[in-house]
């Protein structure tokens, strides 16, 4: 009593290809994404705000609760969507919150736009991924399985890796959403912590506006700053193979 006709039509669409609600997803994502970027780009900029120095202060000071939850909104938008502009922010937030404040908002704001990078990339492309690709993917998939945290880990310390781009790869990865939160929350926090703190340095947002990180951190201290964190970044890399040299080392000893 199979209806074979029935079964192809039901499943073909999404063995075969991108389904239509996906398509959807992706059109509603990629639309607003546009409208935020033109609509409210130019507001956003640090030109634009500087401008607007006095009136800001002067609404964190009537609004509080209304300016941390709007903050808080705009930098999961701008870090969710993958537009340009999160170090800006990171920086005017350290200006305009100070440090404690603005890095409890900064650290959870980041992490949960992370998280929408990371579901958007696994829902809309993993499947798709996976069925054209799973055969050649099989030993990565395991890896993952095995140390995705460690790999995620060490990723969220190098600067040098966009943050769209580890969103977009691990959402691919079978790595659980709570470890993805976890990790990311505590990965990324070295780097949230010198924005933030070189935003609190800063004058004044015109000065923050016309000289960037600059205002605050000479060529130099920035480069260190880099340096320092590509090598935070390799250090699990290094304790890892120590360590796998020093079980290696102990088991053929025990032999």
């Amino acid at each position: 009593m199979n209806s074979p006709t029935m079964d192809d039509n039901s499943e073909g669409p999404a063995a075969g290809g991108f389904p239509w609600i996906k398509l959807v997803v992706l059109a509603v994502v990629l639309a607003a994404a546009a409208v935020l970027y033109f609509q409210f780009g130019d507001h956003l900029q640090l030109s634009a705000l500087a401008q607007r120095e006095a009136d800001l202060r002067q609404v964190q000071s009537d609004y509080p609760l209304l300016v941390y939850a709007v903050a808080f909104g705009i930098y999961v938008a701008v870090t969710g969507l993958s537009l340009p502009g999160a170090a800006a922010l990171t920086l005017l937030f350290g200006w305009y919150f100070g440090f404690w404040r603005a890095l409890l908002l900064i650290s959870f704001a980041s992490t949960s736009g992370a998280m929408l990078a990371f579901m958007l990339s696994r829902y809309l492309l993993r499947d798709t991924i996976q069925r054209r690709f799973g055969d050649r993917l099989t030993a990565f998939n395991e890896a993952l399985e095995r140390e995705g945290a460690f790999y995620l880990f060490t990723l969220r310390l190098i600067p040098a890796v966009p943050f769209w781009m580890i969103n977009l790869v691990m959402g691919l990865t079978p790595l659980r959403a709570r470890t993805y939160w976890w990790v990311s929350q505590l990965g990324m926090l070295p780097g949230t912590c010198v924005y933030i703190y070189a935003g609190t340095a800063v004058p004044s947002l015109q000065t923050l506006a016309d000289d960037g990180i600059g205002a605050v951190l000479s060529p130099w201290q920035i480069t260190q700053i880099l340096i320092a964190f590509g090598l935070l970044g390799l250090f699990p890399l290094v304790v890892k193979k120590v360590m796998q040299r020093w079980k290696g080392g102990g088991m053929t000893n025990d032999g």
